[in-house]
């Protein structure tokens, strides 16, 4: 097996907003630093992402941790910064009293989180063209990852249902390959959201096997594929599903993919995963793009 690196590192603060690059990242109990602790809720509560309103993918999010604060940019919108201040929890007081808490509900599980603010409320509801709010998840909220199917001790940000999801530089070239052969436009690995990406792979779609890897000094186990849902469909670059000539949307690279890793109900693309041992709260472990990867574990092959 060549040599395998972590040859990308993304986070995505707010929840379906575009992602950031990063040359390091700090891991937490709940997943990177900042990735996904954030969300936009629908006047119900519920989850708002992509799927329903692609134009959030051009919703451009910066870090400005000297001023503790995000700044958001998207097109036709002033510039809005969001104060990062995850110690301001449940049952905290603010300077006009206790914060706002509002119930959430993310792919059936529900939780608390914190309302930013209705400056926030109204430059998501002005961009996205619905009555929406943005929300928080403080460190005193606790969601456990894949809907608590592997116990309270894993936790899980805004994320569907894991805090990491890895792909490698392999699966996206032999993907590329299938749309060049039919004479359709490559994609980036941005449609596909992960957090690491893996460069040395020598087949397409071998992360499938790994079962335990180490990136740096960090241990991670990969307990389920990746079911992929329309969101890879959205270009990132206009915010909308592309179109063929007759206006109809193309549905690439969903429906390649559906030619060759569509099995039990599901389109697979990547790898989630979770860290082998929860992080301690006081624990600064921080993994940087170039550090090695090795695989300790596969997983046993099914007769």
């Amino acid at each position: 097996m060549a040599e395998l690196s972590l040859s990308e590192l993304y986070v995505y603060p707010i929840k379906s907003a575009a992602g950031i690059a990063l040359k390091q990242a700090q891991l937490t109990a709940r997943g990177l630093q900042y990735d996904r602790r954030w969300m936009v809720v629908d006047g119900k509560g519920k989850f708002v992402t992509q799927r329903r309103f692609p134009r959030m993918a051009l919703m451009a999010v910066s870090i400005d941790e000297a001023a503790s604060c995000l700044r958001l940019r998207a097109p036709g919108m002033p510039e809005h910064s969001v104060w990062i201040d995850f110690s301001a929890g449940l049952n905290s007081q603010g300077g006009n009293g206790p914060f706002e808490q509002i119930g959430v509900e993310i792919w059936g599980d529900r939780t608390t989180a914190i309302a930013v603010g209705p400056e926030s409320q109204k430059w998501f509801s002005d961009f996205i063209g619905i009555d929406c709010q943005l929300v928080y998840m403080p460190n005193n909220c606790t969601r456990p990852t894949a809907h608590g199917k592997l116990g309270n001790h894993h936790l899980v940000s805004f994320a569907d249902g894991y805090p990491y999801l890895l792909i490698s530089e392999a699966s996206l070239s032999g993907l590329n390959q299938k749309l060049s052969d039919q004479g359709k436009a490559p994609v980036t690995m941005q449609r596909f959201r992960p957090n690491f990406v893996i460069s040395g792979v020598e087949t397409a779609h071998d992360e499938d096997s790994w079962q335990q890897i180490k990136i740096g000094e960090a241990v991670f186990d990969l307990p389920k594929l990746c079911d992929r849902c329309s969101i890879p469909n959205v270009d990132p670059a206009t915010g909308d599903y592309p179109t063929d000539q007759h206006g109809r949307r193309t549905l690439e690279p969903t429906q390649t993919l559906s030619s060759y890793r569509y099995w039990d109900k599901g389109i697979w693309f990547g790898q989630n995963c979770i860290q082998s041992s929860p992080i301690p709260a006081a624990a600064k472990i921080t993994l940087h793009v170039g550090e090695p990867v090795k695989v300790l574990k596969l997983k046993a092959r099914s007769n």
